[in-house]
């Protein structure tokens, strides 16, 4: 199939061309299977084709198909959320919006703490990933390819690094880094907000350290700093919770939502503390395809499937059996260029690194491929694209997910 007509600065990961999906496989035009270890990063934990969410998507089609919320509210949307101001976790009255993309509820997050605050910088952290729009490439902690050819980026932004027991960055080191950055960069009070990944997406799964955030969160309050936290990825039982940030201790002002929301339909939201998102003018927020009725019916049904007792089974369930081959796989020996194993519950990285420690860049691209021919479809992440990250639909068969551990085992074996 041709990609002439497609721009070629859109980066491919596997060259091939998807026909159907079903739970944790998938088919290309040709009739070969593979099984899905990347879950169109991160939006499929629920799989392919996840009968209730079919059903629901099918139903509202028949029904109605679109309506610009803002011009008239339809029920879906309404429905939506207050089901999802009950699921967030926080001890307060949630407010939120419904967005087409993680991306743009990273936008709109931005327009409300510089509403609610009256100031504009912010302070993201070294590897993080937020979008690719214009505004989030500033947030992102990586020039390339996001920032590259692209000019003067919307700001003011600064980076700290991000401290996680997967990179060796310490709490103090971060803390260390703070104060300098407050006693030296930018004057404090002119900060609008902190953004966070609670687990590091495209930086590597690498998991957020726990005092840091409590003492991030410290911060704040003492300062008037309204903290974010970036679920896009880690949301919706990643983590065996319904959100990585419940693990920290905290409870963030601002959550940014997306990928898995909506079993597969594009949607997103930000949400939070309900004076927070009152706050602009009327019209200050909004959008003609923000909270489609398709899209939010696909994520009513997703959150009938996401019980607390079956995100903790399902991330139980992939984390032993994924925790359990990767010590088997060190035991063993079975390949020279095995480093660590980031993440925590069912968001796991494995790293691949040269006998001197440095990243084994060359390997995890012929491990991608390697894997593709055998079968199984893998995603690479981390700053020097090192890290296999794995995210198979947590409704994955536990056969399926063995076969597919069986392959990167395999391919692992024949690195060179």
């Amino acid at each position: 199939m041709s990609h002439a007509a497609i721009s070629q600065s859109i980066s491919i990961v596997h060259p091939i061309s998807l026909s159907h999906g079903k739970n944790a496989e998938v088919w290309d035009t040709t009739g070969k299977r593979y099984i899905d270890f990347v879950g169109g990063i991160g939006v499929l934990n629920l799989g392919h084709c996840h009968p209730g969410v079919v059903e629901a998507i099918r139903e509202q089609a028949t029904k109605l198909t679109h309506y610009a919320f803002n011009a008239v509210p339809h029920a879906p949307y309404l429905q939506l959320m207050e089901r999802l101001s009950a699921f967030i976790p926080v001890g307060y009255p949630v407010s939120g919006m419904l967005t087409n993309s993680g991306a743009e509820a990273a936008e709109n997050a931005l327009k409300i703490v510089r509403g609610a605050t009256g100031r504009t910088v912010v302070i993201a952290f070294d590897g993080a990933f937020h979008g690719r729009t214009l505004a989030t490439l500033n947030l992102n902690g990586k020039v390339a390819p996001y920032k590259q050819k692209v000019g003067v980026l919307p700001g003011p932004v600064y980076h700290l690094p991000y401290p996680s027991a997967d990179n060796g960055v310490t709490c103090a080191e971060a803390l260390k880094a703070m104060d300098r950055l407050f006693s030296v960069e930018i004057d404090v009070s002119d900060v609008a907000c902190f953004i966070i990944e609670p687990v590091q997406g495209e930086g590597g799964f690498l998991a957020l350290d726990i005092e840091f955030a409590q003492a991030l969160r410290r911060f704040c309050d003492a300062n008037h700093i309204l903290l974010i936290a970036d679920e896009i990825q880690s949301g919706f039982g990643r983590t065996g919770q319904r959100f990585a940030f419940s693990r920290l201790g905290i409870e963030p002002d601002l959550i940014l939502l997306g990928k898995s929301i909506a079993g597969g339909v594009p949607l997103g939201a930000v949400v939070g503390r309900k004076p927070l998102l009152d706050n602009l003018p009327k019209g200050g927020l909004g959008g003609t395809y923000s909270g489609n009725p398709i899209a939010c019916a696909g994520a009513l049904a997703t959150l009938d499937a996401m019980t607390d007792a079956h995100l903790k089974t399902w991330g139980s369930q992939q984390e032993e059996a994924i925790t359990r081959r990767y010590h088997a796989w060190r035991t063993q020996g079975v390949c020279a260029y095995l480093g660590r194993m980031t993440g925590v519950g069912a968001m796991r990285g494995i790293e691949l690194v040269n006998a001197d420690g440095t990243p084994a860049s060359k390997q995890l691209t012929q491990l991608l491929e390697l894997a593709r021919d055998a079968g199984l479809l893998l995603m690479p992440s981390g700053k020097s694209r090192h890290i296999i990250r794995l995210l198979a639909p947590l409704t994955i068969e536990p056969a399926v997910l063995e076969e597919g551990l069986d392959i990167l085992e395999a391919c692992l074996r024949q690195l060179a």
